[in-house]
Order: C-alpha cells, then sequence, then structure tokens
C-alpha cells in the first residue's frame, strides 16, 4: 500500500512520539460492501488481539475475510519497526464498493431478471499504542445537556411568513 510508504521528517526534541502504523487492504472481495461494513465497524477501535480473539466467533463470511488481512498487517508491523505486534490497535477499518457485474436469471416464460453481483474491498490501518476508552463517542452529553440544547433551538426558532 502506498501509504506504508510515506517517510515524514524527523521529530524535534521534546516532540510527542509519533505512533507507528501499519496499513493493509484486500480487493475484490466476492461479499456484499454493506455486510462487510458492518464486519468492519465492529472491530474498529479495538487490539488486535481482542479483535482477532471476537472475529473468530463472529458467523460471517466478512469476519474471516478482516480477520486474515488484520494477520496480514500485523505480520507487516515487523517491516515498519513496530517493536510488538501485539501492541497495535485498529485505528481505521472500512469497507468499499467495488466492482459490481449484471448477470441474468431466467424465469418461467422465457422472461429474464438482473443479478448483482456485489465486491467490496476491505480497508485496515493498525496503529501503535493502546487504544482510546471511547473510540466512538468524544465528549458525551449527559441528557440534561441535551434537553437544554433542544430547549434554546426550540425558544431560537423563527417561523417563516408570520407576524
Amino acid at each position: 500500500m502506498e501509504h506504508n510508504k510515506t517517510i515524514f521528517p524527523p521529530q524535534k526534541p521534546g516532540e510527542e512520539k509519533r505512533p507507528g502504523y501499519v496499513c493493509n487492504m484486500k480487493k475484490d472481495i466476492k461479499y456484499s460492501p454493506l455486510k462487510m461494513w458492518y464486519v468492519a465497524c465492529f472491530v474498529r477501535g479495538m487490539t488486535v488481539d481482542e479483535a482477532i480473539k471476537q472475529l473468530s466467533f463472529l458467523n460471517k463470511k466478512g469476519a474471516a475475510i478482516a480477520k486474515e488481512v488484520i494477520l496480514e498487517a500485523q505480520n507487516m508491523a515487523a517491516d515498519h519497526n513496530i517493536e510488538f505486534k501485539s501492541n497495535l490497535w485498529v485505528a481505521e477499518s472500512f469497507a468499499t464498493k467495488g466492482m459490481v457485474i449484471k448477470g441474468m436469471r431466467r424465469h418461467a416464460k422465457g422472461r429474464q431478471g438482473i443479478v448483482h453481483y456485489r465486491h467490496c474491498n476491505y480497508f485496515v490501518r493498525l496503529e501503535e499504542g493502546k487504544p482510546p476508552a471511547d473510540y466512538y463517542m468524544k465528549n458525551p452529553k449527559s441528557g440534561k445537556e441535551l434537553l437544554d440544547e433542544w430547549m434554546d433551538k426550540m425558544q431560537h426558532r423563527k417561523v417563516l411568513n408570520s407576524l
């Protein structure tokens, strides 16, 4: 992957250490991108060991593919100056739409229907260090804060074409 070839400038003394990372992908997987998206979201923010353990018990075709890609990336980590390959976490994990091949399905009385054979691409980036405590929720609001925000929005709304 091109992201693995990025070269950063030397860091200044006293600057916070830049964590190492490894990117990996698998293209043209014969699996629906939507189904793969659920698996990708599932492992995002986990440690590599935890993600592999969880994917082993997930009974989906996409889980086996994601597990394989994560293991490949973990093995590539030694080439990218990452000391311990178990000290990685899944920083990014997403699936994109790949090729869609149209096919024909025969029906009764000489009719035909179109079948879409969907493919997807799966990308993963493993980062060195510990994962954040709350990957998805940045500064979650309490119920009172949400209510106050909604009340302010309702009180300051403007009704168009009124007196």
